[in-house]
């Protein structure tokens, strides 16, 4: 093999020049001097801070009432026993008194507690395809992706099918205030894009709660799916153990001191796993629901970059430095010997 030869494969092999490669595109190299420092600190600060009160101050405004209810509704020493019996009365009659004003639409939501969704084969137990497609009708694909609630005992397909639509929360509440009753409006509680991309307005339930063992509430057999927004809002599984879910809306506006009686119907078996439950009622803001940790947030960051613009005013006072020639960075040299 000739030398020529290996020399010239090697050039071949060898990589292309380029900007990138070599690192010479034009970039910003900022100069970090004492005055951009406490500037830019001082930004961000004056910045947060004030974002962080205002979050705060909204927070502070809302009107949040929690009434957990999984004991006080269950006056039977066998829990479990009395929430399984079909036959037994699970009516249940909770009192709240309001202490502040409460502006309409008040958000009410149910709040459980040590209810893991996020469990890897509970969040996996769904068929996406049947929800969405009524001919879809592949047994052994919704059999695989369901897993324990995918068939009756017959071999009849669910739909749907899963253990996430087979646990449906199925507690119901009324509402009164001031022993006149007031309408839960629960339209659009669901996000319009699971109404419309994921629940198909074709996809009927079909054997829904018809396995060998009920999980929680049913669905009515003459409503496509993607109507049923008690369903698609279950189905969004939440991330922690204790969630809130979004039940409907009261439209009105409650008076300070005014008294709610809610008539709870306490169908939903959290007793075999340890679980709570309550009832949520709250008012919105622009932040949303009632949220503190985005105020104070906002409110340490900007407080600790200030008080370190302020550290490096000081310091720059006390101890100056004498900053460098920017004209012996190797950049501007070599900028200036080209211009030569």
């Amino acid at each position: 093999m000739s030398v020529s030869g290996s020399e010239s494969r090697a050039s071949a092999n060898k990589p292309k020049y380029s900007k990138f490669t070599q690192q010479e595109l034009p970039a910003c190299k900022p100069l970090l001097t004492p005055g951009i420092v406490i500037g830019a600190f001082s930004l961000i600060g004056i910045i947060f801070v004030p974002i962080g009160l205002a979050s705060l101050s909204a927070s502070q405004e809302i009107v949040e009432l929690i009434d957990r209810y999984d004991e006080e509704c269950v006056t039977a020493s066998d829990k479990i026993g009395f929430i399984q019996d079909s036959k037994a009365n699970k009516a249940c009659t909770r009192k709240i008194t309001v202490p502040k004003p409460m502006k309409g639409p008040i958000h009410v939501y149910y709040q459980l507690e040590n209810f893991y969704q996020n469990h890897r084969r509970y969040v996996k137990s769904r068929s996406d395809q049947q929800l969405r497609d009524k001919d879809y009708k592949d047994p052994q694909a919704v059999i695989k992706a369901c897993d324990q609630e995918a068939t009756t005992g017959d071999g009849s397909l669910i739909v749907p099918c899963g253990l996430i639509a087979w646990s449906l929360f199925n507690d119901t509440y009324a509402f009164s205030v001031n022993k006149k009753s007031v309408t839960v409006n629960k339209k659009d509680i669901a996000w319009a894009s699971d109404k419309n991309s994921k629940f198909g307005s074709n996809v009927f339930p079909v054997n829904f709660q018809k396995g060998g063992l009920i999980g929680g509430g049913n669905l009515n057999d003459k409503l496509p799916l993607s109507e049923q927004e008690d369903l698609i809002v279950w189905m969004r599984t939440a991330a922690l153990p204790t969630f809130r879910k979004l039940y409907g809306r009261i439209e009105t506006d409650i008076m300070a001191s005014d008294e709610i009686t809610v008539v709870i119907q306490n169908n939903y078996n959290t007793y075999s796993f340890g679980g709570t439950k309550a009832v949520v009622l709250s008012t919105a803001s622009w932040i949303g629901g009632k949220n503190n940790f985005i105020g104070v947030a906002y409110v340490a960051v900007g407080g600790i970059c200030l008080l370190l613009a302020m550290g490096f005013a000081v310091l720059y006072v006390v101890k100056p430095r004498a900053l460098g020639d920017p004209a012996y960075l190797s950049w501007n040299k070599e900028a200036a010997e080209y211009s030569h």
